[in-house]
């Protein structure tokens, strides 16, 4: 189910931002999204207040957001304050102005705060087990998930526009760490589970691993880390320098801070390895109010079905394709999932010259704005749909390293399968509908209708040969009645 344009204005410690989303409501698609480094936090430590510059930055980027809502049509949209203004004392007073503009504000409790961003986490992550660490400018939040549900969480002051730095600084945040996380009862079911890294201060981090490791792809979310790399960005984060241009000033300043914070929470709760999420407090907010059926629904596949049907041809049949050549493979849940969204955007690149459909369909998969799917599917996706557009090889070597051959290969022979489907049928569902493929020990059988054997033309025989060979068996049509 899609849904008309929803916004959310998140007033936090560092930032304050708006993001517009559209698309389906297991899926949401940021049309929009902008950010003002406001620094609200940063006065805090001096005497407790916002100051009077940061709140002009805010109110200056709000009044810009009102406006901006207003002529995009956006009747939906939620306004929320975090730490920074939880916190001030004049926190009620910035409200009263921000409320002025003609935007309901809402102050968002500490432990609220560390929920949503859990449930960011479990919209992008189906079936996550481990903690959420939401690091932000003025606190860092965190909070148990599993079995579809936020547990136990605290709220720490630990952000990065808090923390001093130096002996003191880092012994000081140790202190409030190692006690925030005992007091919150999580220690020892939190140990051998993954920790997953909320905020702009830990993309920040991840960016920096990226880079130094020659990582082929750009995409942040559900990056990988092991455990003991936090060591080693802490390194990389104070020299910082070097990665000026691929990052912001304000993320290289935070950086030295963010990576300390890390390094404890490791040597703490002892995390299997760490995970980035490019999801929390928004897409918390979101998913908050969907249904349990709409909650059950897979983000990938609803991601793709919207991604894919503003440049079909005929209408959506990409989860008939999926159907129709299912019979040939047996494949697992999380295989057979890749499969179905790579089938869902196989009719993505017809709008693209013949030569350029693979590099089109290559470009979707790797790079689209997907969520419950890591490096090594999208890169499985990828060569499903280079396969489906012609071409065998994906264009860079590297990426073939995140996957096992096996694997490769498996998303070569749907490929092969989605292009015969598709020039079997035109494109066409009703084509799909009356035939059908059987997989047997020696032979891949297109099966056609009688008096409609023309279907099976040379072109379609042939690519029908090509999978065959694929499978290592025989190519055959038969008809029936």
């Amino acid at each position: 189910m899609t849904r008309k344009p929803v916004a959310v204005v998140d007033i936090g410690s560092n930032s304050v931002r708006l993001v517009v989303y559209s698309g389906r409501q297991r899926a949401p698609t940021p049309i929009f999204n902008e950010k003002v480094m406001a620094g609200l936090g940063a006065g805090l430590r001096d005497d407790g207040n916002l100051s009077d510059d940061s709140e002009r930055k805010a109110l200056a980027a709000l009044s810009r957001y009102k406006l901006l809502l207003r002529h995009m049509g956006v009747k939906d949209a939620r306004v929320v304050a975090t730490a920074a203004v939880r916190d001030a004392g004049n926190g009620p007073d910035f409200v009263r102005e921000v409320e002025k503009l003609g935007l309901n504000c809402e102050i968002v409790g500490a432990l609220d705060e560390a929920r949503y961003s859990g449930l960011g986490v479990l919209s992008a992550f189906p079936g996550a087990s481990g903690v959420v660490g939401d690091l932000g400018g003025g606190s860092l939040e965190l909070t148990e998930i599993g079995n579809g549900e936020t547990g136990r969480a605290t709220s720490l002051p630990l952000g990065v526009l808090r923390v001093g730095l130096g002996k003191s600084g880092e012994q000081a945040a140790r202190e409030v760490l190692r006690r925030g996380i005992k007091d919150a009862g999580f220690l020892k079911s939190a140990r051998d589970k993954p920790f997953y890294m909320v905020g702009g201060s830990w993309r920040a981090l991840a960016k920096m691993d990226m880079i130094t490791t020659d990582f082929p792809l750009p995409a942040m979310h559900h990056y990988r880390m092991k455990p003991e790399r936090a060591a080693e960005l802490r390194k990389l984060a104070d020299l910082a320098t070097i990665f000026e241009g691929g990052l912001s000033s304000a993320r290289l300043a935070s950086a030295p801070v963010a990576a300390m914070l890390l390094e404890q929470i490791v040597r703490t709760l002892e995390p299997s390895e760490l995970i980035v999420s490019a999801f929390g407090l928004r897409e918390g907010l979101l998913y908050s109010q969907l249904d349990e059926k709409m909650r059950q629904l897979d983000p990938l596949v609803e991601a793709a079905r919207d991604a894919g049907g503003g440049e079909r041809r005929f209408g959506e049949h990409g989860g008939l394709l999926h159907e129709w050549i299912s019979p040939l493979f047996d494949d697992p849940p999380k295989l057979k999932r890749l499969n179905l969204a790579s089938c869902l955007l196989a009719d993505v690149a017809w709008q693209a010259a013949p030569m350029f459909r693979a590099d089109r369909g290559v470009e979707m998969a790797l790079h689209g704005d997907w969520t419950a799917v890591d490096a090594p599917g999208r890169v499985i996706m990828a060569q499903a749909l280079s396969s489906n557009f012609g071409r065998e090889r994906l264009p860079d070597s590297r990426l073939t390293q995140l996957c096992k051959p096996e694997q490769l290969e498996r998303a070569h022979c749907w490929g092969l399968a989605m292009r015969l489907g598709q020039r079997l049928s035109g494109g066409v569902a009703s084509v799909l509908e009356k035939t059908s493929l059987n997989l047997s020990r020696t032979a891949v059988t297109l099966c056609v209708p009688h008096r409609e054997e023309s279907l099976a033309g040379d072109a379609v025989r042939r690519r029908l040969q090509r999978l065959a060979d694929a499978l290592d068996r025989k190519a055959e049509v038969a008809s029936f009645v």
